[in-house]
């Protein structure tokens, strides 16, 4: 009682000295050291910005961007310690020029941004009174932005018939749309760059940007009808002025640049030529150090030449160590083809990801009107076997709350071009142990498990199916990936666990998204029950559906996708995850009551916005999975190893993994034998600020505040748990809300950090409607200390904390 009333007191003083710090901190001055005597010295600056014509958006874009263009003397050498107190340590000696300097510097940015009027305003005010012997400068500087200059048509002027008209037919794929977009340099710049793309697939492979230009044109279109009149002339100059400066805009017309020099005539000819692919050489056994024009001038060198029927491709070989179907299989091009960037840089990618080769490089050659194309591929190690050990610590896990620690040992072969095809195959072979080190568990044995685990897998560089050929060449990294593994868990005196999973598939990319198809995925798993979970499934009879095993005959569907933000620096990630089982299979009636039938479906967000120093990370997690099978024997849900789970360093990081749910249900809660929770369903939603605190050589240290919002439910009713399925009318009363900080240590190659979460809101609270009070804060919840039993294996007696602390590898999305 006395410890609880310590904690108590402690948490409190820790809120006032927070809250306390939070309300004075601005009250506090900046202390100046080190200033320059005599002299005045920067104290303070910054920027006042004019938000009439800005959207919310605008403003903290501008706000966060312009203070980067101080010039280095102007930027403040502030140092913060103990939370509150601000110093300033060597102040630099003011400089007026420095202004004019750092407003080229913002100007030029706002030009960037369309922003062609702006104002600077700047004002400096000495204050050499308030502390004697200093001369402190604050510098202001107003800048009104006013309205972004957008443009107002979009124009084609080539001489050359062919590249207008191909222009004039993909105009509508052109980002700029008159009187609405900005006049950028990005924005000119992204047409230009669209335009070479579009030309160099057709053939232009000499094009470049280069060879384009935009002219710019802000003149109204009025000034240029012709009138007697000089009052009526200078009237519309001063109308245009007026319009000008309340709607500026420009006019673009994009046009084949003028050689400048006479000698660059022939050069100029020859980039608007179009060009058609000739030979292709392919060298798979390049040296890393090798010289490629070398070779290209020796190749009587090469003892093994494979050529085509046509004689257009060619294979040159040493060794013989591969066979030419994996080359020609990725050639997404023929002879006679116009050229194209998208078809040839396709071949090069696809080669460079199929992982025989570590390097793969060309050389173009013309000749006449065709493009002779030459590859030079080096070869990867082809074999390799590596070793990892793995260590852990569990204290109190779901069964016998003992303290045990864990070895494991990985060893990994790998061969890059198995049967000379360059198929990739992956061995795997793991073997762990636990161990009693602290002696605390029912049985004095030092080995408490044993697991022993095999996998093996091979990844073909192309699609293989059955009944037809599948090319795929709008895809790429294209695989049919083959997988089996085993594993077998001995936990002594609790259970014996086979399992056995083997799955056919492909897997593929397009644009920057990646799929994976499975359509069979076949898994089994064996169970014998022990003498001690005997005893423990007479006590929770929830054990029985949770330990139920049985087959998996599934098809899988996975599709992830990344792409950046449109405005603020940052990225974005979505997956989405299917699996359906026993549709197909199930209906034959020997195997009905032996397979699973169920529907499984998640999908997942990641959101990254990227500052100068400090990041804010949004995550939202859903998932479901329906069983809808007929038979009695699996329950009424998802087997145990595909339902849901929250808690731990990843998820609500609160509470302890699987120590979360179901819906407000207290089963789990009050059980004094087992607290693992699986759910059908899960809604997850996580908010992230991480920012830096120091730096220690090169190990950066940087803090994190988060907040954890949701849960794990069932999909159907059951009524030996109450509450636990989901429920649209209880969500206020079933969500959980974690709260709390974490320290991050960036190693560079890896991070490790430590979270701590507070149980804000706990669907198995009973008081305030599970919500945390900070009157009556306690660490650990006795709300059931009366009601839990002893532990009937271990003897020893539960608890529930209000917090967690995780250990984590990694950041947590």
């Amino acid at each position: 009682m006395n410890i609880s009333r310590k904690a108590n007191l402690l948490f409190r003083a820790l809120i006032f000295v927070l809250v306390t710090c939070c309300c004075f901190s601005a009250c506090i001055p900046v202390k100046v050291k080190d200033w320059p005597t005599g002299k005045p010295f920067l104290y303070d600056s910054k920027i006042e910005l004019n938000k009439d014509n800005l959207s919310k958006d605008e403003d903290k874009l501008l706000e966060a961007t312009l203070a980067n263009y101080w010039v280095d003397s102007l930027r403040l050498p502030v140092v913060q310690k103990y939370i509150i107190i601000k110093k300033i340590i060597h102040p630099p000696v003011f400089d007026s020029i420095n202004i004019v300097k750092s407003e080229k510097l913002m100007n030029s940015y706002l030009s960037s941004q369309g922003y062609y009027q702006a104002v600077f305003t700047d004002s400096v005010s000495i204050d050499s009174t308030t502390h004697p012997g200093q001369k402190r400068v604050s510098v202001s500087l107003n800048i009104d932005p006013r309205k972004p200059m957008v443009i107002d048509s979009l124009g084609y002027s080539f001489k050359d018939t062919l590249l207008q008209k191909v222009a004039l037919a993909a105009y509508k794929k052109s980002k700029i749309i008159p009187h609405k977009t900005r006049f950028t340099k990005e924005a000119v710049a992204n047409e230009l760059d669209r335009l070479i793309v579009l030309y160099r697939n057709m053939g232009y492979y000499k094009l470049s940007r280069n060879n384009l230009i935009a002219e710019v044109d802000t003149t109204d279109a009025a000034l240029l009808k012709l009138t007697l009149d000089p009052f009526e002339q200078a009237l519309k100059m001063a109308q245009t002025a007026a319009r000008r400066k309340e709607n500026p805009s420009a006019v673009i017309i994009i046009k084949q640049r003028e050689p400048s020099d006479t000698l660059l005539v022939n050069s100029s000819k020859e980039d608007f030529v179009q060009y058609k692919m000739g030979k292709v050489n392919f060298f798979p056994e390049t040296y890393l150090n090798e010289i490629p024009d070398s070779s290209l001038l020796h190749l009587d060198k090469f003892p093994d030449v494979f050529s085509t029927r046509n004689r257009f491709v060619s294979i040159y070989s040493r060794e013989k160590k591969f066979i030419p179907r994996p080359m020609l299989e990725h050639l997404y091009f023929k002879h006679g083809d116009l050229y194209q960037d998208s078809s040839f840089f396709k071949t090069i990618n696809n080669l460079n990801v199929i992982g025989s080769w570590q390097q793969v490089d060309y050389i173009n050659r013309i000749q006449g009107d065709s493009l002779n194309t030459n590859i030079f591929m080096v070869p990867a190690t082809k074999q390799n076997i590596t070793a990892d050990l793995e260590g852990s610590w569990n204290t109190g896990d779901f069964i016998s709350s003992t303290n045990m620690f864990g070895v494991a040992v990985n060893l990994t072969y790998k061969n890059r071009n198995v049967w000379h095809r360059a198929i990739q195959s992956i061995t795997n072979l793991r073997n762990g142990v636990e161990l009693n080190i602290a002696n605390t568990g029912l049985t004095n044995d030092l080995l408490q498990t044993l697991q022993i685990a095999g996998s093996h897998s091979y990844s073909f560089p192309r699609f293989i199916t059955p009944f037809f050929k599948i090319r795929g060449k709008k895809l790429d990294a294209v695989s049919t990936v083959l997988t089996v593994n085993g594993s077998y868990t001995d936990r002594k005196d609790y259970f014996r666990l086979r399992s056995f999973v083997a799955n056919w598939g492909y897997e593929w990319k397009k644009g920057n998204s990646n799929w994976q198809f499975r359509p069979v995925n076949f898994e089994l798993y064996s169970l014998d029950t022990l003498r001690l979970l005997d005893t423990a499934m007479k006590y929770n009879p929830y054990l029985t559906k949770a330990f139920n095993t049985g087959k998996v005959i599934s098809q899988q569907l996975n599709y992830n996708i990344s792409f950046p933000n449109s405005r603020i620096p940052g990225s974005n990630y979505l997956r989405f995850a299917f699996e359906e089982s026993g549709a197909i299979v199930g209906l034959i009636k020997s195997l009905h009551d032996q397979i699973y039938n169920y529907v499984r479906l998640e999908g997942e967000y990641i959101k990254h916005y990227d500052f100068r120093k400090t990041q804010f990370a949004f995550r939202g997690f859903a998932g479901i999975g329906v069983n809808y099978g007929s038979t009695g024997k699996f329950g009424l849900t998802l087997p145990f190893f595909k339902q849901f789970v929250a808690g731990g360093p990843n998820s609500m990081r609160a509470w302890n993994l699987r120590q979360l749910g179901l819906g407000s249900n207290l089963q789990s809660d009050t059980s004094s034998s087992f607290r693992d929770r699986y759910g059908d369903m899960q809604l997850e939603m996580n908010l992230e600020y991480r920012y830096p605190i120091f730096t220690v050589g090169s190990v950066k240290v940087n803090g994190a505040l988060f907040t954890d919002i949701g849960n794990v439910w069932n999909v159907k009713k059951d009524p030996d748990l109450p509450n636990a399925e989901f429920n649209i009318n209880r969500l206020g009363k079933d969500v959980a809300i974690a709260m709390g900080t974490g320290i991050r240590m960036d190693f560079n190659y890896v991070v490790i950090r430590v979270d701590f979460g507070l149980k804000l809101k706990d669907p198995a609270r009973l008081e305030n409607g599970g919500w945390m009070s900070l009157k009556n804060f306690t660490w650990r919840n006795d709300e059931f200390a009366n009601v839990i039993p002893p532990n009937p294996i271990t003897g020893k007696q539960l608890y529930r904390n209000n917090y967690a602390v995780q250990l984590g590898i990694g950041l947590p999305f």
